[in-house]
This record gives structure tokens, sequence and C-alpha cells, in this order.
């Protein structure tokens, strides 16, 4: 499971909001939100998009490394 603290500091970091980066990626409306719920949680796919639209690694989303 991704560390939605992580992805909600990389939308704070990066100027943007959650609505633009589901966009940008192709992902759901609505779906981080629910994601923070503990809703649903995000595929694998979804974790990779992210990583690649961030510039970091999925290991940083996924809370293995701090950096």
């Amino acid at each position: 499971m991704a560390d939605i603290s992580k992805l909600n500091e990389l939308i704070k970091i990066h100027k943007t909001n959650k609505s633009k980066v589901e966009k940008e990626c192709g992902l759901a409306n609505g779906v981080i939100g629910k994601w923070e719920k503990g809703i649903a949680n995000p595929s694998i796919d979804a974790v990779i998009m992210l990583a690649k639209h961030f510039n970091i690694s999925t290991d940083y989303l996924l809370g293995l490394v701090d950096e």
C-alpha cells in the first residue's frame, strides 16, 4: 500500500492538487481521496504512474525509503 502522506507531500511541494494529479496520471476522479479514507488501495499501475509523474521511485511512494 502506498504511503499517502508521501503523496500528499509531493502534491504540496509541486504546488498542484489531487484533481490535477489524477487527471495527468489518468486516474479516476476522486481516487486519491478514496485512498486517504482507506476505501480503496492504489494499484501497482497507479503507483508506477505517480512515481513517473513526480520523477521519484516507487519505493519512496510505498514508504520503503525516505529519499
